[in-house]
């Protein structure tokens, strides 16, 4: 059965005319046909074409150098679509899909927003336009780092050298271990087997393939059981080593040839396994500096020159990455949300009873939240109906410890502690740094995404608060000495990153760098923050330096300082790092006074939020200006 994905093509699709849905309404006679009728009417509300499209279709087992450009813009695009359903910007979509279109010599011109697409792609002969259109917008760190994987992979097995990796081996390994559920320790398993492997080589002579060995070695440690999608076939590992044991057998004959040909003065003709061989030992060779258009050296090649990978092996493997089940369950995220939001607590000033309300109202909260998303409910109600569960949850636990020590009941603002996991920081993040590569559209669609979540949040949050009447104050000084009070901060800002890195779905080695990165920055941020530095200033520093970090991290592994499998996209770890940072007190306390008809107090709170977020992304836009030419200048 051949994959299904979603694709648009440019041609129009078949909408449901509004008499027609009327009239079917009007004439079901009966439960049955009611059922039937709105199957039928699904079909015309797909987001996209799918795959088996007659243009696409007659090309699926071709290599896709050779591929129509319906082939090749259905890979294109559908990275892209990925990516953008995993939450990154517009401008890394954008750049992921250059990254694909480059080795195919397509030229990519995308216009991205928040859940949409829409692509023109040409070959240099050919020319089409795709469309995608999502039906939400969430978060997975885990598919964005696949992606990249994905990204090195498929350059590298045509011909290209990897952008991002320094052993582009780890990525070829991860993509036939896309079964796997931790993905993270298949590629932490695979990169110290091709250490070793390297150690050994260089004291005796090892194998002549040291990556299909380490596969074959990962492999067999691997778990039968422990799989998220259906597995590749096995014809690509068994076709990859058929491939090597006839290029070496031709490699031999080409040898004897070679040495008659130099005595006869023939000229020397290499065979295509050669090439691949070649291909393979530049795998780390830089793309070639120069226009675009240098991307269509790679139309009218012949077909013995073409390399690696058929259309249908791309979409097998985009396929696995988009039908990865979540790495975590309700239940664990319902405690990361419940560690991040006690964490929080503690941060911005309160004690041990806040800390205590804001664990078990977050904790129920965002259990409830995953609960529901699986049935596809809306963002928005899902949104209310969940902070008014962890209001409530927190109020109520917070009154049955008042039964034994009364002084919980004073602890009325914890309640916004226990709400703030819904805190939109991924698309508030991406929006800023899309609008600092001046793209608006997509950014003011995300800053707009995040002012619609926020006012459902805090509008719930308030009304929990006027029913039970509540009157939050802020927090009580806790009057702790300053070294205590900084080593918390740190253990503190340590676990609250860990756990909304875990809420967006990053593996655990992922969530610990990221939250050794938020503990650093959020901690140096309070302390310069008690020493008189404006909370504004002190974000704008706490995010340049969560940056510059993350550059920082991204440039040891590429240099091989640090083990391959550890190379994380930065987004994947700044984001994370300072969604602690984002003022959600600032922002609730605003809803509050407004509710409360007190348009100063509103405004004054208002204000302090905003000027606090925009020195987030801009801290974060500002590191990327240091560490990378494609952000310093405008070409």
């Amino acid at each position: 059965m051949k994959p299904m994905g979603r694709r648009k093509i440019s041609r129009p699709v078949h909408t449901l005319d509004l008499n027609t849905v009327s009239a079917l309404h009007e004439h079901d006679e009966n439960a049955e046909r009611v059922d039937n009728s709105a199957k039928a009417v699904s079909k015309f509300h797909t987001h996209s074409i799918p795959l088996d499209m007659e243009d696409i279709e007659r090309d699926w087992d071709k290599p896709v150098t050779e591929a129509g450009i319906a082939a090749k813009a259905s890979v294109i695009v559908r990275v892209g679509m990925l990516d953008l359903g995993a939450g990154t910007g517009s401008f890394r979509v954008r750049e992921m899909m250059h990254r694909i279109a480059y080795p195919l010599g397509v030229h990519v011109r995308a216009d991205v927003n928040l859940t949409d697409i829409e692509a023109s792609c040409t070959d240099g002969k050919d020319r089409i336009t795709e469309v995608v259109d999502l039906p939400t917008t969430g978060v997975n760190t885990e598919r964005i780092w696949l992606l990249e994987h994905f990204a090195d992979w498929f350059n590298v097995n045509l011909g290209k050298g990897s952008m991002y990796h320094s052993q582009s081996d780890v990525s070829e390994g991860l993509m036939q271990h896309l079964d796997k559920r931790d993905a993270s320790q298949v590629s932490a398993d695979l990169s110290k087997r091709l250490r070793e492997r390297q150690k050994a080589e260089q004291n005796q002579e090892g194998s002549d393939d040291p990556v299909l060995d380490a596969l074959e070695m990962v492999t067999e440690r691997a778990e039968v059981t422990d799989t998220t999608a259906q597995p590749l076939h096995l014809r690509d590992i068994e076709a990859a080593s058929e491939q090597h044991n006839r290029g070496e057998r031709e490699a031999e004959r080409e040898a004897e040839r070679e040495t008659k040909r130099e005595t006869a003065g023939t000229a020397n003709v290499t065979s295509s396994e050669s090439t691949t061989k070649k291909a393979r030992k530049n795998r780390n060779h830089k793309p070639p500096k120069g226009q675009y258009a240098e991307h269509f050296d790679h139309v009218g090649k012949e077909a013995d020159q073409s390399q690696g990978i058929t259309v249908r092996q791309a979409h097998e493997r985009l396929d696995m990455i988009e039908r990865r089940k979540p790495l975590y369950s309700p239940a664990f995220a319902g405690f990361a949300s419940a560690c991040a939001c006690a964490s929080f607590v503690f941060l911005l000033g309160g004690g041990p009873f806040d800390m205590i309300g804001a664990f078990i109202g977050a904790g129920l909260g965002h259990w409830l939240r995953r609960r529901l998303f699986a049935h596809h409910l809306n963002q928005f109600f899902v949104t209310f109906v969940c902070v008014a569960v962890a209001a409530l949850a927190c109020t109520g636990t917070l009154r049955l410890i008042g039964i034994f020590e009364p002084v919980a009941l004073q602890h009325d603002t914890a309640y916004i502690g226990a709400m703030l996991f819904v805190i939109p920081g991924f698309p508030l993040i991406t929006g800023g740094l899309d609008m600092a590569k001046i793209d608006f559209p997509s950014g003011i669609q995300r800053v707009a995404y995040v002012l619609c979540i926020i006012l459902m949040a805090t509008l719930a949050g308030w009304m929990v608060a006027s029913i039970v009447h509540l009157n939050p104050e802020g927090f009580e000084p806790l009057g702790l000495n300053p070294v205590v009070n900084c080593l918390l901060r740190f253990v503190f800002a340590f676990i609250g990153v860990w756990g909304f890195s875990t809420m967006f779905n990053s593996p655990q080695r992922m969530c610990l760098v990221a939250a050794t990165i938020g503990a650093i920055t959020d901690t140096l941020r309070l302390e310069i923050v008690d020493m008189g530095v404006p909370a504004e200033a002190g974000a704008f520093i706490g995010a340049l330096l969560a940056g510059l970090l993350a550059s920082a991290w991204r440039s040891a592994v590429h240099r091989s300082w640090l083990a391959p499998h550890l190379g994380y996209p930065r987004i994947c770890l700044t984001v994370p790092s300072i969604v602690i940072m984002v003022p959600g007190l600032y922002m609730y306390q605003a809803m509050f006074h407004l509710g409360q008809f007190d348009t100063l107090n509103a405004l004054d709170w208002a204000f302090r939020a905003f000027m606090v977020i925009i020195c987030l992304p801009i801290g974060l836009a500002m590191a990327r200006v240091i560490t990378d030419k494609s952000w310093r200048y405008d070409i």
